[in-house]
């Protein structure tokens, strides 16, 4: 199989913008574009899956990221549920976008410990892809790699969740970096992914404190640079899709420096 790597950003703008962005993204050759229904899910089906036509015409890789409002592990059952209900909703738009990858923070320990958090998340997860699998909806569910330590996401927490329940993952490579205040290990972690055959990935500049994550920044090339000579040197197909204050501009950027170091 054909290694790829595909740059884009956070973002597809609104529905009637829609069609003359995804136009652009394909001019300047931005094959990857994450859509954030992180407030609330902003089409219908019908719209979707005029844009699904359209990405697929281009060859631009969609993904979602879900709300902002979640946590499979809250004390509180109804706002488990209704975690799972965003979640799912999501899933049913993603379908009918031909999107994958359904991406979300998965929740917050809490007053819970780290192995009850991983069981409480693991069944959310689990039930949730009973509804997927009954709905006929092809798309895979990908927790994401968190910024805090206040958050449910380490790496080897999601590479656990992929193993016993067969879902995907997002690694945020920025939120990996604030998650340790950039005391980053790139051999570690690329030893551990290199067996995927694909890789849903998320980087930015980043700003953090001693909690962790603060807030993205633009993207500097150093870290940019840095990150892909990782991945030029252990061959993946990855997506990178950028959440900086100017995605597009910086994942034009990626693509920029991922030429030069090809």
């Amino acid at each position: 199989m054909k290694k790829e790597i595909r740059f884009g950003p956070a973002g597809i703008g609104g529905v009637k913008q829609t069609p003359k962005n995804l136009e652009k993204y394909n001019k300047d050759n931005i094959r990857a574009a994450e859509i954030p229904f992180t407030y609330q899910v902003w089409m219908n089906n019908n719209q979707a899956k005029e844009i699904g036509k359209i990405t697929k015409k281009f060859n631009i890789k969609l993904s979602i990221h879900a709300h902002y409002w979640i946590n499979l592990a809250s004390h509180e059952k109804k706002k488990i549920e209704a975690s799972k209900k965003r979640i799912l909703d999501c899933c049913e738009r993603g379908h009918y976008l031909g999107v994958k990858y359904i991406v979300f923070h998965a929740g917050y320990y809490g007053k819970h410990n780290e192995k009850e958090c991983y069981k409480i998340i693991k069944k959310g997860i689990q039930e949730m892809q009973r509804v997927i699998k009954k709905k006929g909806w092809k798309v895979k569910l990908a927790p994401e790699t968190t910024g805090k330590a206040s958050q449910f996401g380490s790496l080897d927490e999601l590479l656990k969740l992929v193993r016993e329940t067969k879902c995907h993952f997002c690694i945020d490579f920025a939120h990996m970096l604030a998650r340790v205040q950039g005391k980053i290990n790139y051999k570690e972690i690329f030893e551990k992914i290199k067996r995927f055959s694909y890789i849903h990935s998320h980087f930015s500049g980043i700003e953090w404190t001693k909690a962790g994550e603060r807030r993205h920044l633009v993207t500097p090339e150093s870290r940019l640079r840095e990150l892909l000579r990782w991945i030029k040197r252990y061959n993946l197909s990855i997506t990178i899709i950028n959440e900086s204050p100017n995605p597009y501009r910086d994942s034009l950027k990626g693509l920029k420096v991922w030429k030069s170091i090809k």
